[in-house]
Parts: structure tokens; C-alpha cells; sequence
């Protein structure tokens, strides 16, 4: 015990002789140390306000304003017509001997198709015939006779008549014998054949069809409200979904007259051949009525409905803020911008739910 209390004893009156601690060299390094920590304190809390703001920003989708060609589109629904779609109908009436071709065969014009009894007719040119020969055979001994200046002219004349009105009432029954043969009017492919063997027909019956496929076109009415906009020359899509198929090409016809009934007017378009296109399929017609190759375009769902207005969103420093714009034509989920924006700026096209201007964005 008594040693214990030796020890502190000399250590007391050794801090007690040496020398004094400098005091300031102390101070100024403390100071020193507690610049240092602020300044991380304040790196770190800035950072940390970073983070922050990074986390409470709303995600969007942003869209660059550029100039782009924008062409506007009506839409209307035809269907597929044949340029050469004909009814073959006989031209006299008779009962049906002979047909000469099928359903779903190729013809060419002036071809028979089929043939009705022209039996009487023919026993008729049978019997002018002998009596043609025998006015010839006359005139030819009264000419003889005349050259020999013997007989009347008269009888010269009388014999010259009576050859040729044969010779003329066998070419009109050859005519009427041509009525009895029933001819394909155009070329192209049996589409219906109703014709039967023993069948009797009149002028105006509809038994046989025959259409051409190579000269196809597509049809279609369009409202009278859209004559000054839909010309003929203007650029169409013909879509055919049965097949499906799109073809890009020019209205080839366009109608000046307005039907009074349907207040329209009908529209046409060729069609290139092909095998797959058939009469009367439905088609969808987008005909361009309007177009500008500079126009400023932004998604239709990307604009907001207010009391005074269309407005949207576009980005600035990293912040919403609200826009007002005009619009124009609305073609295919997409609308002209008249007014309110410029190229170059950023338009929010998603993320607006809920968004209000002044808002943090970052784009996805």
C-alpha cells in the first residue's frame, strides 16, 4: 500500500515539474479537424439531397419534336368490281341443242358458248337458196340477151331485182341464224353456267356469266361532305383483309355527279392482276385528303383535354411545364401541332398521370 501510494506521489510531482502543453498548437489543430468533418458533413449531405430529389422525380416518356411529313386519311369501305363483268343473254328465243363450254373454263371473244335450235331457219335458207338459184340462173340468160341488145331493158331490170332480193332474204336469215348461236361478248372465265340441254330461253334470260380477272377494280361511295377533298389522282391505300394484301396507288376515277338517293359519289380504282383478287371482296379505301411534309406531329394520347383548351406536358431543366397548342388534323393516332410548340422540344408522351407543371421528371 505504501508503495502504491510512492508511485502516484512521483508521478504527480513529475507532471507538476515538466512543462506546460502548448494550448493553442492544441486549438488550432482542433479547429483544423472540425473544418475538415464539416466538409465532409456537407458533401455528404448534398448527396444525399441528390438521391432524394432522384427518387421523388416522376418517370416519363419523352418525344423530340422534329418536322415529319403528316398525311391525313379517310377511310371508307368498297369492294372488288370486275371491268369486264357481262351477262351473257340469248338474242332470240329457241330451245337450247348444244353447250360448248363449263363453268370455270377460259374463252375468247366471239367464241360460242352455246346453241339454240335454228332447225326452221335453216330449212328456210334451203328453200331461198333453190329460189336464188333460179333468179340467178335467169338474170344470167336475160343479161345474155340484153349484151345481145335482145328483149326489153325491162326485163333485164325485173330478172336484176328478183336475183337480188334472194341474194338479200338469205343474208337476213343467215343474220337471224347468227342470233341463235349465243357468243361470249368479251374474253375472260366461265363464272356461271346455268345452261342445260332442252332448256328453253328467251332474250334477257341470265344463264351464262363471264368475267375477265385481269382487269379488276375496287369501288366505293363517298359522302358528298368530302367532294372537294377526295380527287381523282389522289394517293390510296386498298387494303383487302381476306387476302390479306395492301396495294398503294392513285384514284383512277371520281365521280362529278352527286347521287340524290345516297348523297354521294363513287370513286374507282384499278387493281394490278393477281389470282387472289376476286369480285365483290370487301375492301378498305384510305384515301390521303390531306398532307404537309413539314409538320410537327405528337401521339394523340399524349395531349390533355382542359375548359380553354389542349395543352401538354413538355420537359425543361429537368421540370413539367404546361403548354398550350392547337391542333389539326388527327390521322392514325397522331395529331398536327399548329401552335404552341417548336422543334426541339421535349413533349411528354407517358408517365402524365397525376403530373402537375414544376414537377421533378426523368425520362425511361
Amino acid at each position: 500500500m505504501k508503495k502504491v501510494l510512492f508511485i502516484s506521489t512521483a508521478i504527480f510531482l513529475a507532471s507538476c515539474g515538466g512543462e506546460p502543453t502548448d494550448k493553442k498548437s492544441e486549438l488550432e489543430a482542433l479547429k483544423k479537424e472540425r473544418a475538415e468533418l464539416n466538409a465532409k458533413i456537407e458533401k455528404l449531405e448534398a448527396e444525399v439531397g441528390v438521391v432524394a430529389a432522384a427518387s421523388d422525380a416522376k418517370d416519363v416518356s419523352i418525344l423530340e419534336l422534329t418536322e415529319t411529313p403528316f398525311q391525313n386519311y379517310l377511310e371508307v369501305q368498297g369492294k372488288v368490281d370486275a371491268e369486264e363483268n357481262v351477262q351473257v343473254t340469248p338474242e332470240a328465243p329457241g330451245v337450247i341443242t348444244a353447250v360448248f363450254v363449263s363453268i370455270g373454263q377460259s374463252v375468247t371473244k366471239g367464241q360460242i358458248l352455246a346453241q339454240i335450235d335454228d332447225q326452221v331457219l335453216r330449212q328456210n335458207i334451203a328453200e331461198l337458196q333453190n329460189q336464188l338459184d333460179l333468179a340467178s340462173t335467169l338474170f344470167e340468160r336475160q343479161k345474155n340477151l340484153w349484151d345481145q341488145k335482145i328483149g326489153t331493158e325491162v326485163q333485164y331490170l325485173s330478172a336484176k331485182t328478183q336475183k337480188e332480193a334472194a341474194e338479200r332474204r338469205i343474208a337476213t336469215v343467215r343474220s337471224q341464224i347468227s342470233m341463235y348461236k349465243i357468243k361470249a361478248p368479251i374474253s375472260g372465265t366461265i363464272d356461271a353456267m346455268d345452261l342445260k340441254l332442252g332448256q328453253a330461253v328467251s332474250p334477257g334470260f341470265s344463264g351464262i356469266r363471264v368475267i375477265n380477272t385481269s382487269k379488276l377494280k375496287a369501288k366505293a361511295q363517298i359522302a358528298e361532305s368530302y367532294s372537294a377533298r377526295v380527287n381523282q389522282g389522289d394517293n390510296v391505300q386498298v387494303i383487302l383483309p381476306d387476302v390479306p394484301d395492301t396495294v398503294a396507288t392513285k384514284i383512277t376515277f371520281a365521280s362529278k355527279t352527286i347521287d340524290p338517293i345516297s348523297r354521294s359519289f363513287n370513286v374507282e380504282i384499278k387493281l394490278p392482276s393477281d389470282r387472289n383478287y376476286r369480285p365483290n371482296m370487301l375492301t378498305v379505301l384510305k384515301i390521303a385528303d390531306y398532307q404537309n411534309p413539314k409538320a410537327l406531329v405528337i401521339p394523340v394520347n399524349s395531349i390533355q383535354k382542359a375548359e380553354n383548351g389542349d395543352y401538354v406536358f413538355i420537359v425543361e431543366n429537368g421540370k413539367a411545364r404546361r403548354v398550350d397548342i392547337k391542333t389539326g388534323k388527327v390521322s392514325e393516332g397522331r395529331a398536327e401541332i399548329l401552335s404552341g410548340l417548336k422543334t426541339g422540344d421535349q413533349v411528354i408522351v407517358s408517365g402524365m398521370q397525376g403530373l402537375s407543371p414544376g414537377d421533378t421528371v426523368k425520362s425511361n
